[in-house]
């Protein structure tokens, strides 16, 4: 057939073949990758582009260029740019490239973008994505992406919106009658988690309990380590805050340990809450005793709190005291640490308090504020607490500022048993009287 004929019929000839193109278009492309290695990204975003423009239409290769775009425009804090080749990527992914290719690519870009620091850019590139996947229907990622978006709400602390996210998920997890799917488990233990973090942070207890409790029931589940830790850590704390320390204690090592299985830094924090709970239900197990837990018992992070142990369960309330004005970062400076250090001092005060008085029955105030190096009213205030609960039987002489032990009811008690003493003598006086009179008559 003519040249014309094969017009004719819809043909047209190309300097080159379909394949021969593919190939031109893919050597651009490792051309481009190439120069990421350089110091001037800009060669790079020109050699991308080219990728892009090479492209009849839209195919795999330019989708692979535009994720390399939407990185290298970060990098140069060109934002603006950035979103538009991550939009007309977007494009690609609803016909141009396979379902699994695209969801990876995107995952990809979106746990890169999980170190952003500006959380608008951040707001921008997950509105963007979810735009994209409500057309695309992709349910998976989806749900991710509307995750990482709650968590942004959670750092900016923008609860409404939060809220919101968290109904939407939700509603994704019910079945037609508005039940709880149990095929998603995993998906609502990561709702829980997000929940709980909220709770905790806005202090409702009340709410908080509740969904500890309903996380602890899904069964259905093959969690990720770190939704774990998150949910222990949450329920620990609010433990805590009941002063339930045995349950927050228990809490904190699962937590920790999930958060170990996890790789997550966290897992040192919650060690140091272990150890924290351990003294206040004043326990005499070593924490690190525990065959996870022993590979951090030199961490620097730990090392001041092992030393405020070993303090704590000595009575040694001088050095207890030095270790927390010496390690502020480590220790005061964690604000819920902070939150129980007067309830750490009041405890080992009492010890140090009670072995004090322990071989008197009068004591002087004054002299049991020296040793406990606080002023004499917070000492009678502790005093008073300690009779009140029953753990010092005694009473407090507050003119003459003396402490004594036994109290009043023991002393009325041994006073009784004189005065009746003293009455069967003077009746055996008396008895003996009557008898000398009788025989001397």
């Amino acid at each position: 057939m003519s040249d014309d004929e094969m017009e004719d019929y819809g043909f047209e000839y190309s300097d080159e073949d379909p394949e021969e193109e593919d190939v031109d278009i893919e050597n651009q492309y490792y051309n481009a990758k190439g120069m990421l290695e350089s110091e001037d990204c800009r060669e790079a975003i020109d050699a991308f582009k080219q990728v892009v423009d090479m492209e009849q239409g839209k195919g795999e290769w330019g989708f692979k260029a535009l994720k390399q775009l939407v990185k290298l425009h970060y990098k140069l804090g060109q934002y603006p740019k950035m979103m538009d080749s991550y939009r007309l990527m977007l494009t690609y992914a609803e016909s141009a490239v396979t379902k699994n290719a695209s969801e990876k690519k995107i995952n990809s870009l979106l746990d890169f973008m999980a170190g952003a620091s500006d959380m608008q850019v951040l707001q921008e590139f997950y509105e963007a994505t979810l735009l994209a996947l409500e057309k695309a229907k992709n349910e998976r990622l989806w749900f991710k992406t509307q995750l990482k978006l709650a968590n942004l709400w959670f750092k900016k602390q923008e609860y409404g919106r939060m809220s919101k996210i968290i109904r939407e998920l939700h509603k994704s997890c019910q079945k037609e009658d508005g039940s709880e799917d149990p095929k998603k488990g995993t998906q609502l233990l990561d709702i829980y988690a997000l929940e709980i973090q909220m709770a905790t942070e806005q202090r409702n207890n009340k709410r908080l309990k509740k969904l500890y409790q309903q996380a602890l029931t899904v069964k259905s589940a093959i969690p990720h380590p770190r939704i774990m830790g998150i949910i222990r850590e949450c329920g620990g704390k609010m433990h805590m805050h009941d002063q339930l320390w045995s349950e927050a204690a228990t809490d904190f090592f699962e937590a920790f340990k999930a958060y170990d299985e996890a790789g997550v830094g966290r897992r040192v924090q919650c060690l140091k809450y272990l150890v924290l709970a351990n003294m206040l239900m004043e326990s005499r197990v070593d924490p690190f005793d525990a065959q996870e837990a022993k590979p951090y018992k030199q961490d620097p992070e730990i090392v001041s709190m092992t030393n405020l142990v070993a303090a704590f369960q000595k009575n040694e309330i001088n050095d207890f005291e030095k270790i927390l004005r010496t390690n502020k970062r480590t220790i005061m400076d964690d604000p819920f640490i902070r939150n129980y250090v007067e309830d750490l001092l009041k405890k080992i005060r009492t010890q140090v308090l009670l072995k004090i008085i322990q071989p008197y029955t009068r004591v002087r105030i004054p002299f049991i504020a020296q040793k406990l190096n606080i002023p004499a009213p917070d000492v009678e205030q502790l005093l008073v607490s300690l009779i009140l609960d029953g753990r010092v039987a005694g009473n407090i002489d507050q003119v003459n500022q003396i402490l004594e032990v036994g109290g009043r009811q023991e002393g009325a008690r041994r006073y009784t048993s004189l005065d009746k003493w003293a009455a069967q003598i003077s009746s055996l006086h008396a008895a003996v009287q009557n008898k000398l009179v009788v025989s001397s008559a």
